[in-house]
């Protein structure tokens, strides 16, 4: 399929270019998320995006196991994804997550891994509950984060060992600014092969892109449709969907195709990869048809255009409102 060929080319350090548009497994209910591992590989894709917090990694290692055992490809076809929980930053407990990680999706070792948040939380045993999620005890009155002085650091420096142990073959880090990445870039022994934050025609954020790439670093977005993640939620608003914009719709009219192409494609043609969400098989090929056609110049910035800033993924604001901690990382 041509789109397989249609890849970034991501940092020095990766150990090879990073599929385009990936398949985000975010709030895929785990009673469908190893048949949609599977349909999404039968429709072309190969970059799948996971994470600890995200409660369904052993129903991805599933779908993994499976697509593997039926030969729908090969494990080094695959680009598989995980992330690093905000409970697990101290040095001691970083191998231990990325382990419970490699078991849950049925794999020797990730082609990425990343810090989650810059966000470092006290530690919760697996035992005691996994995925561990924000609350410290849920069961307190009241429950509450409870942060934990963890320099970045310490953690990237128990990233890189994994690199060293042959479980991870890259390494990154998600939700990061400028100044914590330059922060990093001057102890790190491994530089970041990858940044992945929420942008889409929102939140375009040009110089923490231009910044990544400067450094030979990789951007994935995520949210790239903005808004629809984020309605169910109660964290958005249906009107505040970029795909129902005069402007996206006029130039999906144009080019003849639908609006979230048209958004993907943006997010392409500037130098991202893209990892949208969907449950449904016909959008997951709808996702990927995006390298038949190009948008112009003028389309491209009049997208860019629409930039607000604003974002629908800030722990500045969901942490106070759901988990009773004021945790701003963005400002």
């Amino acid at each position: 399929m041509t789109h397989l060929t249609n890849e970034l080319i991501s940092a020095p350090l990766a150990h090879r270019a990073i599929p385009s548009v990936g398949l985000g497994f975010w709030k895929i209910p785990k009673e469908s998320t190893s048949q949609m591992a599977i349909d999404a590989v039968a429709a072309g894709y190969r970059h799948l995006d996971c994470a600890s917090d995200y409660g369904n990694e052993p129903q991805v290692g599933e779908g993994i196991e499976r697509v593997l055992k039926d030969r729908l490809c090969v494990r080094e076809d695959l680009w598989i994804t995980s992330k690093l929980w905000n409970t697990y930053h101290r040095a001691s407990h970083v191998r231990a997550a990325c382990e419970r990680t490699l078991k849950d999706l049925r794999v020797d070792y990730l082609d990425l891994y990343l810090i989650h948040f810059p966000i470092a939380l006290a530690y919760v045993p697996f035992e005691h509950r996994y995925p561990a999620g924000w609350f410290f005890d849920p069961e307190s009155k009241p429950a509450k984060m409870i942060p934990d002085a963890v320099p970045i650091a310490e953690t990237w420096g128990a990233m890189e060992r994994l690199v060293e142990a042959g479980l991870v073959k890259s390494i990154g880090v998600s939700n990061f600014g400028v100044s914590l990445i330059r922060d990093l870039l001057s102890t790190a022994s491994i530089r970041p092969s990858v940044l992945q934050i929420e942008s889409h025609p929102y939140l375009v954020q040009p110089k923490l892109i231009r910044y990544a790439h400067q450094e030979s670093i990789a951007v994935t977005a995520f949210s790239p449709l903005g808004a629809p993640s984020y309605v169910p939620l109660g964290m958005a608003k249906e009107s505040e969907s970029v795909l129902v914009h005069p402007s996206v719709v006029e130039i999906a009219r144009q080019v003849g195709r639908s609006a979230a192409q048209v958004v993907l494609r943006w997010g392409v043609q500037r130098g991202t990869a893209v990892i949208p969400k969907t449950q449904k098989v016909e959008r997951l090929r709808e996702n990927l048809q995006v390298f038949d056609f190009a948008l112009t110049e003028d389309q491209m910035n009049t997208i860019s255009g629409l930039d607000r800033g604003q974002r629908f993924n800030d722990p500045g604001a969901f942490c106070e409102q759901a988990f009773g901690c004021y945790f701003p990382i963005y400002e």
